[in-house]
C-alpha cells in the first residue's frame, strides 16, 4: 500500500468512521430526492432511517453541510426552475413541488434565487426566444 493509500484509507476512517450512519444519511437524501413533492418533516425523514431527528440533523449537516430541510428547499427550487422552463403555471409549480401556498413559495424562490417566479419565467421565455432568433438567423446564413 502506498503512502497516499494509506492517508486516504486513514482520512477515511476518521471522517466517515461509521458505515451504518452514512448508509442511512444517504438513505435519507434518496428519499427526500424521490418524495421532495410530498410533504415530509424531520420526524417522518427519522422514522425513515431509524433514527433520531437530532442524530439525523448532526449527521445531515456533517456529510451534506446542511440540514435535511434546507437540502429539501434546494430540491424543490432547483426542480420548480425545470418546471417554470417548461411553462408551468407558478401554481402548478408550486403544488408540483410540495408547496401548499403559492405566495409562500413565491416568497421563498424570490429569496433564494433574487428573482420571482414571474420573472424567472419570463427571462427564460426571452433567452430561449433569443436562441432561436439566432438559430433562425445562422440557418438563413
Amino acid at each position: 500500500m502506498t503512502f497516499y493509500e494509506s492517508e486516504i484509507k486513514r482520512i477515511r476512517s476518521t471522517i466517515y468512521a461509521n458505515q451504518g450512519q452514512l448508509n442511512a444519511v444517504i438513505g435519507i437524501r434518496s428519499y427526500i430526492n424521490h418524495h421532495y413533492d410530498r410533504e415530509l418533516s424531520l420526524d417522518l425523514l427519522a422514522h425513515t432511517g431509524f433514527i433520531s431527528k437530532y442524530h439525523l440533523l448532526r449527521l445531515f449537516k456533517k456529510y451534506y453541510g446542511q440540514t435535511p430541510m434546507q437540502y429539501l428547499t434546494d430540491k424543490r427550487i432547483e426542480r420548480s426552475k425545470t418546471f417554470l422552463k417548461l411553462g408551468m403555471t407558478i401554481s402548478e409549480t408550486c403544488f408540483a413541488i410540495g408547496f401548499e401556498s403559492p405566495a409562500s413559495f413565491s416568497t421563498l424562490f424570490k429569496s433564494r434565487t433574487g428573482k420571482t417566479p414571474t420573472a424567472f419565467q419570463k427571462e427564460q421565455f426571452s433567452q430561449s426566444q433569443i436562441s432561436t432568433g439566432s438559430e433562425t438567423l445562422q440557418h438563413h446564413i
